[in-house]
């Protein structure tokens, strides 16, 4: 058996460079905000729906937030957490090194702050965020899988 695929954890950024006296509910942010879209657009696995359903059913009625459910998750972002397509597409656009979430995300909610901790958790970021994450998983979807995705980005 493979180990599990972690594309993110909470606790990976209370240290180092996260700003100091920011609260670490901030480290949920980026991600959290990103599992938000992921349980709008269904692309999550018959293991996280089921032992989220009542979290999936909060969210999509604006009860909780995408980083309220991700820390209710104990901050983990894994592999079994998504279905094949959430899994590819997270592969491809949400890895950290290789990836454009993290600056698609930058660009749109965190220039002028202070670091990308300081994006607030809220629905009005959520809702400036999606559709974007959902132009990038459309073209992520066209495009031919022996080329990276990204070369046919055209905002």
């Amino acid at each position: 058996m493979s180990d599990p695929v972690v594309y993110d954890k909470a606790k990976y950024h209370y240290g180092g460079d996260f700003p100091r006296g920011l609260a670490d509910e901030q480290a949920f942010v980026h991600t959290g905000l990103y599992l938000g879209w992921v349980i709008e657009r269904v692309l999550y696995s018959d293991l996280f729906r089921t032992e989220a359903a009542g979290l999936i059913k909060r969210f999509k009625a604006r009860e909780v937030t995408g980083p309220q459910v991700y820390a209710d998750w104990d901050g983990c972002l894994i592999d079994d957490m998504l279905s094949a397509d959430g899994n590819a597409f997270s592969a491809a656009y949400f890895d950290f090194e290789r990836g454009l979430y993290l600056r698609d995300y930058q660009e749109l909610l965190s220039d002028g702050l202070p670091s990308v901790y300081h994006v607030a958790d809220s629905w009005e970021n959520y809702d400036r965020l999606r559709p974007l994450l959902d132009r990038r998983f459309e073209l992520w979807k066209q495009s031919p899988r022996d080329r990276p995705w990204w070369q046919f980005w055209r905002p």
